[in-house]
């Protein structure tokens, strides 16, 4: 669980955001939508899951659901080092399902999420003092901005999708994953003003679709 809290809570974030300092954020999100694709991939090798024909489809139609949002936000702007810790974020994204995948039978998802979230902090510790020069400067709204991003996509989000994955294989919840994206455009859209281009709504339908097609079970 130390292991998998340092690369979930530590590496992965540290190489994604690194990466998003020169990485625009259409690029980002393709790195990172190649995650549910290895999901599966290592989940048919080393947890038995196999690749079911209907998993693997739905997977393909959501990730050019993904591409085709990527070439609507995509502004250029990256370079070799960003991209390559891009994709090292997707390796340890996916690399980390499978661990806890494999630990959850032994430990409950609450528990888990709690001592890996402390790993990872631990794992952060020699960032500690930079942390504390630029909250003495920071304004009060980042630094409010920090704290929700870890209650409530680290900390609850995290219990939440380690409860769904006792009960479902890694390889249709990281496909369910894809649903993020289109969730992001209609935030934006509805809370933000930011009117996605039609590239992107397509984009978005066809995450959608490829999800409904990867998890929904047929009777």
């Amino acid at each position: 669980m130390l292991v998998w809290g340092v690369l979930w809570f530590g590496l992965y974030n540290l190489a994604l955001n690194t990466a998003e300092r020169t990485l625009d954020a259409g690029t980002a999100s393709l790195l990172v939508g190649l995650a549910p694709i290895l999901i599966a991939v290592f989940a048919g090798i080393s947890l038995g899951e196999g690749f079911p024909a209907r998993l693997l489809a739905g997977i393909g139609i959501a990730f050019a659901g993904v591409a085709g949002i990527a070439l609507a936000t995509s502004s250029g702007a990256s370079d070799a080092l960003a991209v390559v810790l891009g994709l090292a974020a997707a390796v340890i994204y996916a690399g980390s399902t499978i661990l806890q995948k494999r630990l959850l039978p032994k430990v409950d998802s609450l528990t888990m999420t709690w001592l890996g979230c402390l790993a990872g902090t631990v794992a952060c510790l020699p960032f500690a003092p930079v942390l504390l020069d630029e909250l003495a400067t920071a304004p009060a709204s980042a630094t409010l901005s920090v704290v929700y991003l870890g209650v409530f996509p680290t900390a609850i989000a995290f219990v939440t999708w380690g409860f769904a994955l006792t009960r479902t294989t890694a390889g249709r919840l990281g496909a369910a994953t894809y649903a993020a994206a289109p969730l992001a455009l209609l935030m934006s859209w509805l809370l933000l003003g930011e009117v996605p281009a039609p590239v992107a709504l397509i984009g978005g339908t066809l995450c959608l679709a490829g999800v409904l097609v990867a998890t929904l079970r047929l009777r």
